[in-house]
């Protein structure tokens, strides 16, 4: 089977294609390419490898939707270590000589 080297631009409209959709495999099928490998040119976009990386083809990230999410996770992580602690007072008040093991 030959191999097939791809230009920057037909590798930049790949990538560009993929991003906006989200999809890798869709995009793949529509240019007969393998999914592996337009993930992989995405990669290399965003590493820099094709020039100077060009933010409106990158998917936009929220910071308000990214700040939302880290405030619920830490609710989160937060009501799971009281969850420890009320239970590691319960060990220790039923049996008091498994309190040398929590330490």
């Amino acid at each position: 089977m030959k191999r097939t080297k791809h230009s920057k631009d037909f590798k930049l409209q790949v990538v560009k294609e993929a991003t906006e959709t989200g999809n890798n495999s869709l995009v793949a099928r529509r240019y007969k390419l393998n999914p592996n490998m337009v993930s992989r040119w995405i990669r290399e976009y965003k590493d820099g490898k094709y020039g100077e990386v060009d933010v409106t083809v990158l998917p936009d990230i929220d910071s308000k939707e990214l700040s939302e999410e880290n405030e619920k996770l830490k609710i989160i992580l937060g009501e799971k270590d009281l969850e420890i602690a009320i239970l590691r007072d319960l060990i220790k008040k039923k049996n008091p000589h498994l309190l040398k093991n929590l330490k």
